[in-house]
Formats: C-alpha cells, sequence, structure tokens
C-alpha cells in the first residue's frame, strides 16, 4: 500500500490571485509528485518498518541509516505537502475564539503573531517551510525548518506551515518572496487550523 499523492481539495486557479493556477500545478503535480515517488522507492527497500511516516520522521533514528535522508527529505516533503495544500482555502475564514485568545495571550496580538511568522518566513536562508506548532509544554510557537523537514521530528506539532521554497512562489512573485507570504494570509483556511489546534491541545 504506497503513499498516494492527494488530490488538491479546491480547483487549481481557485486560490487566484493569491496563489496562481500554473504555480499550483506545478507545485503539486510535479514536486510534491516527486517527493511521493522517492519515498516510496526509499520505503521499498525497507518493507520492514511500514509507511507511517509521521511515526517514522517522529523519531528518525529508527528509520535505516541508508534510508534516512531519504525519508527526511521525500517523507517529510509530502507530510509538509499534503498538510500544506488543507492549510489553504478561498472561503473568508477567521481562528476560533479559543485559538484567538491563545495566540494573543502567546504573541501580545494577532499583529504581533502575523510579525512573527512574516519573520521566520522571511529569514528562513534557502528554501524551507515557517510554522505555528504547539510545542511539547502545549504552548503554541513560530519556527521554521530548512528543506523538507518537519517539526514532528522536533517533537511539535505542526498547525500552520507556509512553503518558502522558490517552487512555492517564484512563477508569480520571481524573489519577492514577502509579497508571497503577505499574500498568504489572504487564503488561510482557519478552520483547518483550528482541527489541529485542538487535537494537538
Amino acid at each position: 500500500m504506497a503513499i498516494i499523492l492527494p488530490d488538491l481539495p479546491y480547483a487549481y486557479d481557485a486560490l487566484e490571485p493569491y496563489i496562481d493556477e500554473e504555480t499550483m500545478h506545478l507545485h503539486h503535480d510535479k514536486h510534491h509528485n516527486t517527493y511521493v515517488t522517492n519515498v516510496n522507492t526509499a520505503l521499498e527497500k525497507h518493507p520492514e518498518i511500514g509507511e507511517d511516516l509521521e511515526k517514522l520522521l517522529a523519531d528518525v533514528e529508527s528509520i535505516p541509516a541508508d534510508i534516512r535522508q531519504a525519508v527526511i527529505n521525500n517523507g517529510g516533503g509530502h507530510l509538509n505537502h499534503a498538510l500544506f495544500w488543507e492549510l489553504m482555502t478561498p472561503a473568508e475564514t477567521s481562528p476560533s475564539a479559543e485559538l484567538a485568545a491563545d495566540i494573543e495571550a502567546t504573541f501580545g496580538s494577532f499583529e504581533d503573531f502575523k510579525a512573527a511568522f512574516t519573520a521566520a518566513a522571511t529569514t528562513r536562508f534557502g528554501s524551507g517551510w515557517a510554522w505555528l506548532v504547539v510545542n511539547k509544554e502545549g504552548k503554541l510557537e513560530v519556527t521554521s525548518t530548512a528543506n523538507q523537514d518537519t517539526p514532528i521530528s522536533e517533537g511539535k506539532t505542526p498547525i500552520l506551515g507556509l512553503d518558502v521554497w522558490e517552487h512555492a512562489y517564484y512563477v508569480k512573485y520571481r524573489n519577492l518572496r514577502p509579497n508571497y507570504i503577505q499574500a498568504f494570509f489572504s487564503v488561510i483556511n482557519w478552520k483547518k487550523v483550528d482541527e489541529l489546534y485542538a487535537a494537538a491541545k
């Protein structure tokens, strides 16, 4: 039972004008599909470890050394992207009262949270992700990871993530990553974030 590429939960052009249709095709059909293909190839070498990527990436030392980096890169790439598609929506949403209160208590205000998340996404050097996570203490935290590393490997639960690899924005935004980050806030699916937040708490 191989890992499969999930369908997008909306049409490729649904997030226009913020995220363009061409990028969604390339990002989902090419980039994400490549991670799925590559992680399946790696896992076929060690069928005894199974295919539960969250479990494997929560304990990377449990992954056989000869496929460990391939699973971190491609398994992480698959998990990160499968989540990313669900974290965006063409519908207008807003955080639940509980999450909004926690954001305010943790960061000072929603605008302060937005500034912290934007800074994490802007200052992530090279390729990677910005995250809002629930950490091991059950507290909200803004962090970032390199490449396709996942916060799951640090014992943290991602509830909001933004892909800042150039392939996520270069077609539309060229080298202007800050404009892409700003646009992301217009398409966040806060219903999904709330669901992940409730589960993590």
